[in-house]
């Protein structure tokens, strides 16, 4: 059975910083593009990073470019998100993706996501 399962979020101030982590299993993690997804209450789930399988290229959206960092370590099954510089407008639940990669190297989007996790909840407070 496939799991992503977050951790890492909470409360913070603006300003502040966190770190989120996401550990899969049972799945060939090498060959997955992961990324990261955003759902504040009452709005669409939006696309904040992605990583290709390999981490040689990465892609962000526009409001997080310069403040959020996604990286991976294949040896630890593991895909993170350094959030720096946070604003209370990140405020939302904050979800792992998994997404076979095909051999092609493109950005994360919510149609070909094979896999999901719980999400961890990010507060930012002003």
């Amino acid at each position: 059975q496939v799991q992503l399962v977050e951790s890492g979020g909470g409360l913070v101030q603006a300003g502040g910083s966190l770190r989120l982590s996401c550990v899969a299993s049972g799945l060939s993690f090498s060959r997955y593009d992961m990324g990261w997804f955003s759902q504040a209450p009452g709005k669409e789930r939006e696309f904040v990073a992605s990583i290709s399988s390999d981490g040689a290229t990465t892609w962000y959206a526009d409001s997080v470019k310069g403040r959020f960092t996604i990286s991976r370590d294949n040896g630890k099954n593991t895909v993170y998100l350094q959030m720096n510089s946070l604003k209370p407008e990140d405020t939302a639940g904050y979800t792992c993706a998994a997404d076979f990669a095909w051999g092609i190297v493109r950005p994360m989007s919510v149609p070909r996501v094979d896999y999901w996790g719980q999400g961890t909840q990010v507060t930012v407070s002003s």
